[in-house]
């Protein structure tokens, strides 16, 4: 299996239109950008704020945790839902795999639910209901192995919490078990595929 690589940006906890760091506490504003097939972070200051710029994903607001031992952002499930529920019309590979993996922290915290799945022109689709609207989605199942699921949670993680530099470390010490053929035990589910074992990877 060839090796998969995850590219996240490593600068955040800063505003982006003035270069001061965030403080805890404070409300702060982020936006998504498409940055090829991936996303990438832009976080703004309640003063810089002038609405979502040229070419945005989506924007939400949030608040750096307080007292925190380091400095986290805190992500809600609502944007979680919201970032699924944009995604729904994506047919980018690694757009595909963030939604099944969205769907996985989305099951994990009981927002989501697993209705059934079939067979559609030779691929897996879930039928899902959102429980907060009971609204109904089709979600393609990649067949991630359980390292291309940490690989896709951690990149998430990096983009929707801006906490960068531990998951960057993640990564390289990730790549690092590849490279030398010793693979990691320790995985997100038991099995990518059955859709009762979610992914743990995430945090709010």
């Amino acid at each position: 299996m060839a090796q998969q690589h995850y590219q996240v940006e490593h600068s955040s906890g800063v505003c982006a239109e003035t270069g001061r760091k965030l403080d805890e506490g404070e409300i702060f504003y982020t936006v998504l950008i498409e940055d090829g097939e991936s996303f990438r972070r832009a976080d703004y200051s309640a003063q810089a704020w002038k609405g979502p710029p040229e070419g945005a994903y989506c924007h939400y607001k949030a608040q750096v945790a307080v007292k925190a031992k380091k400095q986290k952002l805190l992500v809600n499930d609502d944007l979680l839902a919201d970032f699924f529920t944009r995604l729904a019309d994506e047919q980018i590979e690694v757009r595909l795999q963030f939604r099944f993996v969205l769907a996985l922290i989305l099951m994990r915290k009981r927002k989501l639910r697993y209705d059934s799945s079939a067979d559609v022109d030779g691929k897996e689709l879930w039928t899902m209901t959102l429980i907060k609207d009971h609204s109904v989605h089709q979600v393609l199942n990649p067949h991630l192995t359980d390292d291309q699921i940490e690989g896709v949670s951690q990149q998430l993680t990096a983009i929707l919490h801006g906490d960068m530099g531990e998951y960057v470390a993640a990564l390289d010490q990730n790549n690092a078990d590849q490279s030398s053929s010793e693979p990691d035990d320790q995985t997100q589910t038991d099995d990518a595929d059955s859709p009762t074992e979610a992914t743990d990877e995430q945090s709010s």
